[in-house]
């Protein structure tokens, strides 16, 4: 949990070694062909005065907004990957909490990934299909992967890895490698593809951010702040962390090299960080989130954190002094989703897309991305490839984006950029080369360039 890791790490250093961490920026200087620099630490966007700043230029994007016209034969459906309910002691969420929050963010499918709780089959038949128009696809997060079989393998989860991974892709199921930076040298053979964004990987490589946030659920103006922060901005609250990629994008690009590999988004949701404080006593308080249990809360002392008294003064031991819920399904729905063209909203539809590639990750929450396009033209026009497709190199074949609004736009071959546009809502690159091409566009909040929508690759051969 993001408290314990907090209280861990405050123990473990000594003051200024956590005022250090706390004003870290994993900041990078500009360089060509590089990922935009980010211009401002963790901590710093988590200040009331940069959410600010940032919410209202996702404002400003949004009014701007245009959607491109609806391909022929396919709708972009926004999906949720890798997705948590009712599965495990440290999920706080419900299934049907989970469709109410789908409904209202506009999600179109849920594809679940249940912690394996054996002798239970996760693929058990009780949420398959849609429900109020939300389609639920079964799986688990198991063995280091996303796994969506088509039907129960429960007598094939011990299988030596490469059988496992054939079991599972069998047919039209999924198997997807999971939290990359846990696994960087993963073999990728026989996989559907895998995760290029996680956000829990966001906050667990960040431990300064961490103990602000610690610092700030014991001190009371420090509580206010982030109560108000989540009340005014709860977007940009939650995506205070987000940063670009890298482990997860070279692991990707390595493997489209030579394979084609389906890039996902991994939402890793569970509703589990709702913070809560209880009063020990006058001088303690015990901190933790509502999936803990009181006695693995971790206690706060007064004598470090003096504002414990302000907090204790007029209640009993046992009340409960906040509660600042981070991660509603809602929000975190927002936050990430993986977009996918598919014909129609039901399960063969959804698969088949997923396995050819046909999708693209997008941090919703800055701008709805739906209607975004990256294709293969001919020299005269004429569509030959969408993302995910193999496409065979011609003279005067280009590759084409069309977004909903103004971003910057980053082309990229084998990981290496290799064209830059700013400021258009359609792109135009002429090939001169064969190579697995992917596309990035970035949007600027509160003077910084953050990364927005990630495309799978066309694949020209």
């Amino acid at each position: 949990m993001l408290v314990d890791m907090a209280h861990r790490i405050a123990a473990a250093v000594g003051a200024s070694i956590a005022l250090a961490l706390l004003n870290s920026a994993s900041l990078r200087g500009a360089e060509p062909g590089r990922a935009p620099a980010r211009q401002r630490s963790n901590v710093e966007r988590l200040a009331l005065a940069h959410l600010r700043a940032a919410h209202e230029d996702a404002e400003r994007l949004r009014s701007r907004r245009a959607s491109p016209p609806p391909m022929a034969g396919l709708h972009d459906h926004r999906c949720i990957l890798h997705a948590h309910a009712e599965d495990s002691a440290h999920t706080g969420g419900t299934l049907p909490e989970m469709l109410a929050d789908a409904k209202r963010a506009g999600v179109s499918a849920i594809l679940l990934a249940d912690h394996f709780r054996p002798p239970r089959d996760f693929i058990d038949g009780r949420w398959r299909g849609l429900k109020e128009g939300v389609l639920f696809i079964p799986g688990s997060e198991v063995r280091g992967f996303d796994i969506h079989p088509m039907v129960s393998i429960l007598d094939k989860m011990q299988l030596p890895t490469p059988d496992f991974v054939t079991a599972v892709a069998g047919g039209e199921g999924l198997i997807f490698l999971s939290h990359i930076e846990e696994r960087p040298d993963h073999s990728l053979e026989g996989l559907t593809g895998l995760e290029i964004y996680n956000r829990h990987w966001d906050a667990k490589r960040d431990p300064g951010s961490l103990i602000a946030l610690a610092m700030k659920l014991t001190d009371p103006e420090g509580l206010a702040e982030l109560q108000e922060a989540v009340r005014l901005y709860p977007d940009e609250t939650l995506a205070f962390q987000c940063d670009y990629p890298q482990i997860y994008l070279e692991k990707w690009d390595s493997g489209t090299r030579t394979r084609r590999l389906t890039g996902i988004a991994a939402n890793d949701c569970h509703h589990n960080q709702v913070f809560v404080m209880k009063m020990v006593d006058a001088e303690t308080v015990a901190l933790g989130t509502i999936v803990d249990k009181d006695s693995d809360l971790k206690q706060f002392k007064a004598l470090l954190r003096p504002g414990i008294r302000q907090l204790t003064k007029g209640h009993q031991p046992g009340d409960l002094l906040a509660k600042v819920d981070m991660d509603p399904y809602y929000r975190s729905f927002r936050n990430v989703s993986t977009h996918v063209l598919a014909a129609e909203l039901d399960e063969a539809s959804v698969r088949a897309a997923l396995k050819a590639g046909r999708a693209f990750v997008a941090h919703d929450w800055m701008c709805d991305a739906t209607g975004f396009r990256f294709e293969a033209l001919t020299a005269g026009g004429e569509r030959v490839g969408l993302m995910g497709d193999e496409v065979k190199w011609v003279p005067g074949l280009k590759l084409k984006a069309s977004l909903p609004v103004p971003a910057l736009i980053r082309l990229l071959r084998h990981g290496e950029e290799v064209a830059r546009s700013e400021g258009r809502e359609l792109f135009e690159f002429p090939l001169a080369e064969a190579g697995a091409y992917r596309l990035e566009a970035w949007l600027q909040l509160d003077g910084e360039q953050r990364p927005w929508v990630f495309s799978n690759p066309v694949y020209v051969r």
